[in-house]
């Protein structure tokens, strides 16, 4: 099911020639998963402006059922711009304060359903779904009912498209009534300054529906398609190209699997598989708000905030190999997989207060400090790959940049060949910790379970 790759190298062999030059993002976007407004607009302000972050992810802002869940957002009852993250005119200024940040905002679009049950929004908008009485929509705006079975998606992909995905009414996406409804939602939020959306279960719509509605918004959105596909289904992510990027789900299941249960080594053409999607069109990540929970896809091998210093690496990886469109997770703590974000702000007296309730896994710098090693490596190759045949590997961006990976028990000690220019950097995932190359190379003892990052855009400073 998962792309598998051959180890090439013998221990403690280099290779100096470029791999994987396929195109791939310089920037990295990450996803404040169910964070307030207020909480967002700070951030964008505080941490992901000056980071250098492309873009924040937040979760769906359309009126939802009521309830505690974090699934409550999934479950949208009108397109009032009222949400537990909160009113319509702290999302406007929410939007505006990242823009100023140069921060984009990705809306999380829940646009192929509508609410199960019958009652009031979270907002007081009132719905029923055996009458199929909505605000915006009526009976005729729907599917006929019926229900996805299990065997539909590897034998039936039209019922995948036309049935509802666990009982949720499914709209009739390929109706111009209603795609006009959805476009004029997304016109919305572009008028306020989104940038971008996430459209959540697109594999449950026709490609060229989600395209016929992306036509009709007046100010063009990038868009990036939720399409859980891990192969031998009845659909397959590969339908969905030409209609806008899409969630590469193989990326971190296989991610998962050799950071867990394999050799780093087989990491050396990571990406190259022709099972993943093309690199331009891939959105990757190690984990999301669905599968870190046990639901969407790569079971037991998805890596998260709980598997601590392997899911630093893993992400250490994730963001300094040129391949996709990486997304960072950003969590909160939860001992129940339907539990709701905390009851407590992240900002508390104009402070950030990450940790326990909230995990904020884009704050450690493992990771935060990798969005800049990004940018800086965009464009470069990858040369000078090393591996001990087992779980030490390393390798350089070129002249930009230089990687270590020790997912060993004990310390990796090693000359390195790099194509970087003598100087002293800063060794990006440590604080304080300076790295010096001399003809082109350096000598590491990298602890156990870490990993050291260098770029050019950051040296040492002067002494």
């Amino acid at each position: 099911m998962f792309a598998k790759y051959s180890v090439a190298l013998a221990a403690s062999a280099a290779l100096s020639i470029g791999l994987s030059a396929q195109p791939a993002s310089a920037d990295t976007f990450v996803h404040l998963f169910e964070w307030q407004w207020e909480d967002v607009a700070q951030e964008c302000e505080n941490w992901l402006g000056p980071k250098g972050f492309k873009a924040v992810q937040v979760s769906p802002p359309q009126e939802h059922i009521q309830g505690d869940a974090w699934w409550t957002r999934y479950q949208p009852v009108s397109y009032q711009l009222e949400s537990r993250s909160g009113s319509s005119d702290a999302f406007a200024d929410m939007v505006q304060r990242c823009n100023a940040a140069g921060v984009d905002v990705y809306a999380d679009a829940v646009i192929n359903h509508v609410a199960h049950g019958k009652g009031q929004g979270i907002a007081g908008s009132s719905y029923d779904n055996e009458a199929l009485n909505y605000p915006h929509y009526q009976r005729d705006d729907f599917q006929e009912p019926c229900g996805i079975e299990q065997s539909d998606y590897t034998q039936n992909a039209e019922r995948v498209r036309q049935c509802q995905l666990v009982g949720l009414p499914d709209l009739n996406t390929s109706d111009p009534t209603v795609q006009s409804h959805i476009a004029d939602y997304l016109d919305t939020l572009a008028v306020l300054g989104v940038r971008g959306i996430r459209v959540d279960a697109a594999k449950h719509m026709a490609p060229s529906d989600i395209a016929a509605i992306l036509a009709q918004v007046d100010t063009p959105l990038y868009a990036f398609q939720e399409v859980i596909d891990l192969g031998g289904e009845a659909i397959s992510a590969t339908e969905y190209q030409g209609t806008a990027d899409i969630t590469e789900f193989r990326y971190g299941a296989s991610l998962g699997d050799i950071f867990n249960n394999r050799a780093l080594a087989n990491l050396q053409q990571f990406g190259e598989s022709p099972a993943l999607l093309p690199s331009d069109q891939a959105v990757v990540f190690t984990d999301n708000h669905d599968n870190q929970r046990g639901h969407g896809a790569g079971g037991s091998n998805i890596l998260t905030h709980r598997d601590d210093a392997l899911y630093r690496l893993a992400n250490v990886f994730m963001l300094a190999w040129p391949y996709g469109y990486p997304k960072v997770m950003s969590s909160y703590a939860f001992s129940d997989s339907d539990q709701g974000p905390p009851q407590v702000a992240v900002y508390q007296q104009g402070e950030a207060q990450c940790g326990e309730a909230w995990v904020c896994e884009h704050r450690w710098p493992e990771i935060a400090n990798m969005v800049a090693f990004r940018q800086q490596a965009d464009g470069s190759e990858v040369t000078h790959w090393w591996d001990n045949g087992h779980h030490q590997i390393a390798f350089s961006r070129e002249a930009q940049g230089f990687i270590a990976i020790n997912r060993e028990p004990q310390a990796l000690t090693h000359t390195f060949q790099t194509d970087m220019a003598d100087g002293h950097y800063q060794n990006v995932t440590a604080e304080g910790q300076c790295i010096v190359v001399e003809d082109g190379q350096l000598t590491l003892s990298v602890p156990a379970m870490s990993a050291v990052a260098l770029h050019v855009g950051a040296p040492c400073p002067a002494s």
